[in-house]
Formats: structure tokens, sequence, C-alpha cells
């Protein structure tokens, strides 16, 4: 039972609940597991006002890729702003334009990488709660297998089923 008495360090009575310690262990493996399971968000750019000539040529224009999705070189990674988002590359070439650009993508490769990254997690959670439930259940299981042997007693006395 959650207890909301008053208490004199914080005015008002204004007082958080205290929690029992399996639901502060679960909060604490929702709160990292959340943390280890978020994925690096692509940084958007702000949009400005500024002239289309300015603009990469992919998106005022139709374009066509040259070359796939790969993943950036060192050289590429230090010297080439779309890599920072993704780490992968595909070079495309405009169509009206006749421009080669490089633009930021993501890879199969890569998108498997984070998928299995968060089965694994997932199996992980799954794992710790299962032994957390298990934990929690054997102490009860232990008074409900006390309670029918006391019941069975008290009508057998001489019974020797469970000694």
């Amino acid at each position: 039972m959650m207890n909301w008495g008053h208490d004199p360090e914080h005015p008002g009575g204004a007082r958080r609940p205290d929690l029992p310690q399996g639901r502060r262990l679960c909060w604490l493996f929702f709160v990292l597991a959340l943390k280890f399971c978020q994925a690096k968000a692509p940084v958007q750019e702000e949009k400005q006002s500024v002239s289309s000539s300015n603009l990469p040529c992919w998106l005022v224009e139709g374009f066509v890729v040259a070359e796939e999705c790969a993943p950036c070189s060192n050289f590429q990674a230090e010297t080439t702003p779309e890599c920072s988002s993704t780490g992968y590359l595909e070079k495309i070439t405009c169509s009206s334009s006749k421009r080669n650009e490089f633009k930021s993508c993501r890879s199969a490769k890569m998108e498997q990488h984070l998928f299995w990254k968060f089965e694994g997690a997932v199996m992980g959670v799954a794992l710790v709660f299962a032994c957390l439930v298990i934990l929690h259940q054997r102490p009860w299981d232990r008074k409900a297998l006390e309670k029918a042997r006391k019941q069975t007693e008290s009508i057998y006395p001489h019974s020797t089923l469970f000694s």
C-alpha cells in the first residue's frame, strides 16, 4: 500500500508515494532499456530561407543514383558533411543540372545491425523481468505449499504424505 502521508520535509504535503522495491527495480530497468534502445536520430538541418541554388540539387529536382549506398571512408568522414549523420554515402547525378553530389543514406546492413541490437535489448529486458517474476513468485509458492500442508495435517493428523 502506498504511503501518501504528510512529510515535514515536503511543505504542503507534496510527497511522492513510496514505491515497493519491485516497482523501483521495474522503473530502473525501464529507464535503462529506454536509454539503451534510443537510436541516434539523424540531425535535421534547419530550413532557412535561401535561394534554390544553395540547396542540394536532389532536393529540387530528380536524380539518379550513380553509386549505391556505401560506408564512408575515414577521409570522407572527415571531409564530407553528409557522412556525419549516418556514416553512409551514395553518389547521385541530378537529372536537369547534371551535377554529381553526395547524399547521406541508410544502408540495409546498418538497418539490420540496428534491428538486431534492438532485438537483443528486448530479449535482455525480457530475461531480466522473467527472472524477477520467478524470484517474486517463489515465496508465494512456498506459503501456498505450507498452507496446503497445514490443512492436510489438520484433516489427517497422522498422515505421512508430506513427511
